[in-house]
């Protein structure tokens, strides 16, 4: 995809664009760029993009508190200072559950889950209702061209997406809790853009088989590498030395392969790799060399090479892998980060905190993956919850707990990449973060970004998940979480004094945005409404300077997608999800043919918490009423309507 910095008064007018009442066609571009003066070459170039703020909807507008609610609009600024706005609007190409188009004259469900022969997994919790289970939870989410394509029967170009579903919440009979119990479902989607107005429609539905990378677990946030593959994620790896008395992942292992003993925890919690091909469909692998941890999602830097990542868990740590080649994320050399004296989450403070890097070790995927096909955790170390009163042993915190661990002679790879959070904390690394989501950069300015989406537990001094001298400890909890900055710099060393070959390495963190916890308003609120709350979904958008936030949030009755521009410092409301659900999928696009996308799904509308006392009964037969009953969930896009041109000043 080409990203130019100064496109053309018809390329503004592309932002965007892309419902059916989309009134701006060809002829309507080019009658405006008639009375703007002439061709293309002479029209005004772009120059910035903001977006207007959304009140959040109320009791007022029931019914707008149970659907994805637009009201923001995008204003496009032009060299002649004129301004192009657009109405904002969602586009869904499907609820999960429906049945879409399968490519091949017949239909498929959308959302479905199927075992490791590729046969549907059948909910038969309801006698005489059985079906096949499908997501409630779609996530991350990819945009993509490939070259020449192949599919047949478009009717505009061939444009993909690559979508992945993370769990579904119970079983039909709403009692049965499925989370994490089922085998993550991952499909392309083939979509036909229509070239005179960008709007895109789902033509075909490829469910990609995970058979061969022993199928997925817990697929989170997601990327579109610098290369154009949609890189996934396995969240919470399955911790192996439970994994006897693990329920989840039992009933996992039984839905997979038939069987609870069969599925290996150390098959998950790894990076897996979505390619699309010119056909439609789709094929993966699954990278074991870039650490087993809770991975969220990978930012991939421009380099083509130097990737940070997410850690969604409790003592969770900054990790960055740098690969061997570019492209190619198969080998490399994998660090986790020490945080220096100064770390804070309030964004007034001035001083960032230092990260310094440790080398966990260089593998290649295939070296791992055989030690995973062949160890035993026992194999590795020996790890016990109480203190042995010896001195082999070394006390360490994962996961919220107090461990004391012994490696085995000869074991640093395994333990590397196997063990990460364990080996990482045994190493004397900063494991002190609490729900560590997303991460996208800002590549012009050197700029990555990361989401915390709590400040509690590890995280507060005084607390026994707190590490005293890891550098992460503050005063009290933010539950509302917030947004990190980290500077990038290339010329870094390790601890050890090796250069680190990498041109993007964080060397600093410091809160950008950071949410308000509050008193319960009259809605139920208990985090501010007006700023974010508990932020999971990052993207940033390079020409819009945009960065866009989605949240996951049990504070907001509503969860919001907002847009923070990092040059004029405005956070703008850009939608509200139905109430009890969750922001996913956000993909921000600059550009695909001319047409710029952002990509949003959400999940589990309706996932009543404590805070939804005041409007669940409100809404509840409102939101089951419009996502089957509770167990749909949408993924689509938001568009734009332009208003009515006005040709004054030509």
């Amino acid at each position: 995809m080409t990203h130019p910095t100064m496109p053309t008064r018809r390329k503004a007018l592309q932002l965007l664009a892309g419902v059916p009442m989309l009134p701006l066609g060809a002829s309507a571009s080019a009658a405006l760029l008639s009375a703007c003066g002439g061709g293309s070459d002479a029209a005004p170039g772009y120059v910035s993009a903001s977006f207007t703020s959304m009140a959040a909807p109320t009791l007022a507008s029931a019914a707008a508190m149970a659907t994805t609610t637009v009201g923001s609009t995008l204003n496009i600024k032009l060299s002649d200072d004129s301004v192009q706005s657009y109405q904002l609007a969602y586009q869904p190409f499907f609820v999960t559950g429906d049945l879409v188009a399968d490519g091949k004259g017949g239909k498929t469900l959308s959302g479905g889950y199927y075992d490791i022969n590729n046969k549907p997994i059948i909910d038969s919790t309801v006698a005489g209702s059985e079906r096949q289970y499908f997501s409630d939870a779609p996530d991350g989410t990819s945009l993509l061209t490939v070259a020449n394509p192949t599919v047949t029967g478009l009717k505009g170009k061939a444009v993909f997406a690559v979508v992945q579903f993370e769990y579904t919440t119970s079983a039909q009979d709403g009692k049965t809790d499925m989370y994490g119990k089922l085998p993550s479902p991952i499909a392309v989607l083939t979509l036909d853009q229509d070239p005179a107005t960008g709007k895109l429609s789902l033509v075909k539905y490829h469910n990609v088989d995970t058979s061969k990378v022993h199928g997925l677990w817990i697929t989170c946030g997601a990327s579109l590498s610098p290369w154009g593959t949609h890189l996934s994620s396995e969240e919470y790896e399955p911790d192996a030395f439970g994994i006897a008395s693990n329920a989840m992942f039992k009933a996992y292992s039984k839905n997979l392969y038939g069987d609870e003993a069969k599925a290996n925890p150390y098959h998950y919690g790894h990076m897996p790799e979505v390619t699309v091909n010119a056909d439609g469909t789709g094929s993966i692998k699954k990278h074991y060399c870039m650490g087993r941890i809770s991975h969220e999602l990978v930012q991939v830097m421009p380099d083509n090479r130097t990737a940070l990542m997410g850690d969604d868990a409790t003592n969770s740590a900054y990790f960055v892998f740098v690969a061997d080649k570019e492209k190619d994320l198969s080998s490399g050399t994998l660090y986790v980060a020490k945080v220096g004296s100064g770390f804070s989450i309030d964004p007034k403070a001035t001083a960032a905190a230092p990260l310094t890097w440790i080398k966990m070790g260089s593998a290649t995927s295939a070296e791992i993956e055989s030690l995973a096909d062949t160890l035993k955790p026992t194999d590795i170390m020996t790890v016990t919850s109480k203190d042995p009163s010896d001195a082999s042993y070394t006390k360490i915190v994962v996961n919220g707990k107090t461990e004391w661990i012994k490696l085995n002679t000869g074991m640093e790879k395994a333990a590397a990449f196997l063990e990460t959070h364990r080996y990482a904390a045994y190493q004397g690394a900063s494991l002190g973060f609490t729900k560590m989501e997303g991460t996208t950069v800002n590549a012009k300015d050197k700029i990555a970004y990361s989401a915390l989406q709590n400040v509690q537990s590890a995280m507060v001094a005084g607390h026994a998940a707190n590490v005293p001298g890891n550098g992460i400890s503050v005063p009290k909890a933010l539950n509302a979480g917030v947004v990190m900055a980290l500077n990038l710099r290339g010329g870094q060393k390790d601890t050890a004094g090796a250069a680190i070959n990498s041109e993007w390495m964080p060397v600093d963190t410091k809160a950008l945005l950071a949410g308000e916890d509050i008193t319960a308003d009259a809605l139920g609120n208990t985090a501010n409404p007006n700023t974010i709350a508990n932020p999971d979904n990052l993207k940033f958008s390079e020409k819009m300077r945009t960065l866009f936030i989605g949240e996951d949030s049990s504070q907001h009755v509503n969860n919001f997608l907002w847009a923070y521009n990092v040059d004029t410092k405005q956070l703008s409301r850009v939608m509200s999800i139905p109430a009890g659900g969750e922001s996913t999928g956000l993909h921000a696009v600059d550009e695909i043919n001319g047409w710029t996308y952002i990509m949003s799904n959400f999940q589990h509308a309706g996932d009543w918490g404590s805070i939804h006392s005041v409007v669940k009964d409100t809404l509840d037969p409102l939101i089951k009423a419009n996502y089957k009953n509770k167990a749909g969930a949408a993924v689509g896009y938001l568009t734009g309507t332009i208003k009515q041109p006005t040709l004054a000043k030509a």
